[in-house]
């Protein structure tokens, strides 16, 4: 059993000093020591705090506070607040060690143990003592096991008894999320075990007030956007865009919550002094709260840890610290995330664990169940296990198992053979040396101008409908002969890339005779791993950009092979690409297995036609040297391009392969990209789309509901494992099938809940298990 300290500051201020009293003693106890002293004043304490608020306010980390408080974080405002925090603690520490002070100080190092669990209370009015940063104490640092909470003087107790629920009743308010991530702190509840959570989603003031009145909840969470008042008298949360609340504004509601059992109340939001002052009155066992303004994703990593601890079995104080202790990864780009999470408790109540919030009291099972009951097991089973699987499916735990998924598809898929509509003229390193063997200056460029020009020429006798220049031309062209054609040849696209200031590209400009009319961006998106998943088909260039051209390189080439045919680019009314009757549906930042991608620009998943042979190719010194069959370049798109591997390679990684001997040149993703435009206007070939979240979760739900099928043949060991590999097989066969025509669909979620289901499912129907719960 751990021991209960509370401190007990009398009235006093900072400009006179404030009487102390220490008490110790046993948890669940009377105090068996109790000592008196004082702190002496200090006035300066209140503006050392002041000083660090102002400093760590400043940063604007995305905070649960308003909205449309975004800002950047300068990392010279993280050091100022690093500063002043140090400042601060050294200021508190050698105020703590006065000499009025040091008999409580002794007597807590005497009475007390460091491997004892010890709760701290303290208990004053003042508000600016509450706010300090007493888990900073260094005599409280002593204690690995000890958590400070902060408490009114005037409390009592609930004497109605708990009634417990068979499960964690949790009321989860998700409050206005407007410019936060709310949906983690939903999947991480969802991920509770032995608990029900009710969620109510920018609720109305009478949906919140009828539900808190309705039923005995254990635990009341709101995650949104919170303040409080200047003097921390009291708090605002905001239920939705328009609507807010005081606590006492739900006063007998909330009251009539705790009288039916309510435990613990979190505020994952921000700034929480005030809503911890206001329920307090109400006399309700214990809160968690954040002293400041909490930047988002502080806010959701805690929770994470909380949580991990506390539905473990840890106590609510242990958890808590942990919790908080943890959030120290995330100092170096949110300072003093450790301080922000405050408990807030009723002296008079002793908080409970999560195992004693539910009764877990169990029946003998019935050895015999009917086919209803294995039913209603196997549907709510499969339901919480697709919860669980999708919880951490929306945070990103699963993407990267699901992108390799989705690549050895792709890998497996049948090649569709050459696009006739295209031809590719490359220039490999034979053709680099033999340009220099003749004398041709290269000018920094992989082709010289001689050889261009003669190239253009060539090219415009056999008429085809576009030409496009794939290489970077950002200086000025010497031969008079070649300025003009690049000037006058009225189907060639040049390209330019795009700055990115973000992360330091400053882009490339275009060649300057070629109009700005026949321009195209040559930028590719790429996967945090550097493959080319995505299809960039416009984008808006930033202000400062090199490169001015708002139409992908692939794009315009498509457009100008389609106007003959009298297809021209136009948008939908919801910012879509169209062409002709074909739509192109722009990716959103969770789409399929990708849960937070910068969707930004227009943004298709790209659907390779073939790994390596996507058209005809012919090496450029063959084409110039050799005669040329005239159906095999009118009315096409000749892609001109660089496929050396030895000067600066363009090569780019690709679901078919990331090492650098497997890579493909940049001439042959475009090529791709043009492909799949013309495809899909042209031939019908199916775009690569996802489901909306609501099928996916439906189908990973079916497939848990197939493993609690196989759960309850209770086949042998072998025979079930043969059995989960055959389902696996045939889940991973339908995915590919479905991937051919066009959608990519969940198979890693799937694959897991059927795995987890059938192992569950089988451990609950063991007979040893059966035998334990009886008693034999």
């Amino acid at each position: 059993m751990g021991k209960l300290v509370v401190l007990k500051f009398g009235e006093g201020s900072f400009e006179q000093g404030f009487a102390v009293t220490l008490e110790i003693g046993e948890e669940q106890g009377r105090a068996t020591t109790e000592i008196t002293g004082k702190l002496p004043s200090f006035p300066e304490m209140p503006l050392y705090y002041s000083h660090w608020q102002s400093s760590y306010r400043q940063i604007g980390n995305r905070y649960r506070l308003h909205a449309d408080k975004m800002q950047v974080t300068n990392v010279s405002m993280i050091q100022d607040c690093e500063n002043a925090s140090h400042i601060l603690r050294a200021r508190f520490n050698t105020w703590l060690r006065a000499e009025e002070f040091r008999p409580l100080r002794e007597k807590w190092l005497e009475r007390l143990s460091s491997t004892e669990e010890v709760r701290v209370i303290l208990q004053t009015e003042n508000s600016q003592l509450q706010l300090l940063p007493w888990h900073l104490w260094d005599l409280l640092e002593r204690y690995p096991k000890a958590e400070i909470a902060l408490s009114s003087p005037s409390y009592d107790r609930i004497h109605k008894p708990h009634t417990k629920n068979p499960l964690v009743n949790i009321l989860a308010i998700v409050g206005n999320s407007q410019g936060i991530d709310t949906q983690a702190d939903q999947a991480l509840l969802q991920q509770c075990s032995n608990a029900e959570v009710c969620f109510l989603v920018e609720p109305q003031r009478k949906e919140l007030t009828e539900h808190l009145w309705g039923k005995n909840w254990d635990i009341l969470f709101f995650a949104g956007h919170s303040s409080s008042n200047k003097n921390g008298e009291s708090g605002r949360i905001y239920l939705n865009k328009t609507d807010s609340l005081t606590i006492n504004e739900l006063k007998y509601a909330l009251k009539k919550a705790i009288e039916n059992g309510l435990q613990l109340a979190i505020f994952n939001s921000c700034d929480g002094l005030g809503l911890a002052r206001e329920l307090a009155d109400l006399q309700i066992p214990q809160m968690i709260v954040m002293r400041e303004p909490v930047p988002d994703q502080v806010a959701k990593e805690f929770l994470k840890y909380f949580l991990e601890g506390f539905a473990r079995g840890e106590p609510l104080y242990q958890s808590v610290r942990q919790a908080r202790e943890r959030l120290q990864g995330l100092e170096d780009k949110f300072p003093c995330a450790t301080w922000l999470p405050m408990i807030c408790q009723n002296p008079a109540q002793i908080p409970l664990t999560w195992d004693e919030l539910r009764s877990t009291k169990t029946e003998a099972p019935n050895l015999v169940l009917s086919t209803r009951h294995r039913l209603m097991i196997t549907l709510l089973s499969s339901l919480a296990i697709t919860g669980f699987v999708c919880g951490p499916r929306l945070v990103g735990l699963l993407e990267n198992p699901e992108i390799a998924a989705y690549d050895l598809m792709m890998r497996s898929r049948p090649a569709e053979g050459l696009d006739s509509r295209l031809l590719i003229i490359t220039i490999d390193d034979n053709d680099l040396a033999i340009q220099r063997k003749n004398n041709e200056d290269l000018i920094g460029a992989s082709i010289s101008e001689k050889s261009l020009n003669k190239l253009l020429a060539k090219l415009n006798q056999y008429q085809p409908r576009a030409i496009g220049l794939d290489i970077y031309r950002d200086f000025k062209a010497k031969q008079p002969d070649l300025i003009t054609r690049l000037q006058k040849t009225e189907n060639l696209i040049g390209v330019c890339k795009g700055s990115d200031v973000t992360v330091n590209i400053p882009g490339n400009q275009p060649p300057p005779e070629i109009p700005k009319t026949n321009l195209g961006f040559s930028d590719f998106i790429h996967d945090r791993d550097g493959v080319i998943r995505r299809h960039l088909l416009f984008m808006n260039q930033e202000a400062t950009s090199l490169c001015t051209a708002p139409f992908a390189f692939s794009l315009e080439l498509a457009s100008v092979y389609l106007r003959p045919l009298g297809i021209e680019p136009k948008f939908t009314p919801e910012g879509n690409l169209q062409l002709g009757k074909t739509i192109f549906p722009n990716l959103k930042s969770r789409t399929g297995g990708y849960q937070n991608i910068d969707a930004n620009g227009g943004q298709i998943l790209l659907n390779y036609r073939s790994p390596k042979q996507i058209a005809e190719q012919v090496k450029l010194t063959q084409f110039l040297s050799s005669p040329i069959n005239s159906s095999a370049i009118k009315d096409k798109i000749v892609l001109i391009g660089v496929v050396a591997k030895g000067d600066s390679p363009d090569t780019w990684p690709t679901p078919y392969g990331v090492p650098l001997d497997e890579q493909m040149p940049g001439v042959l993703v475009q090529a791709q990209m043009i492909s799949q435009i013309l495809s899909a206007v042209q031939d019908g070939r199916p775009l690569l789309r996802v489901w909306s979240l609501w099928t996916e979760v439906a189908w990973i739900w079916s497939w848990s509901l197939i493993g609690g099928v196989l759960a309850w043949r209770k086949l042998s060991f072998p025979w079930l494992v043969l059995a989960v590999i055959i389902t696996s097989s045939v889940l991973y066969l339908v995915c590919f099938g479905l991937l051919i025509s066009g959608a990519w669909v969940p198979f890693v979620p799937s694959a897991l809940s059927l795995v987890v289901t059938v192992g569950l499912m089988s451990i609950f129907n063991s007979p040893t298990k059966l035998r334990v719960a009886t008693g034999e």
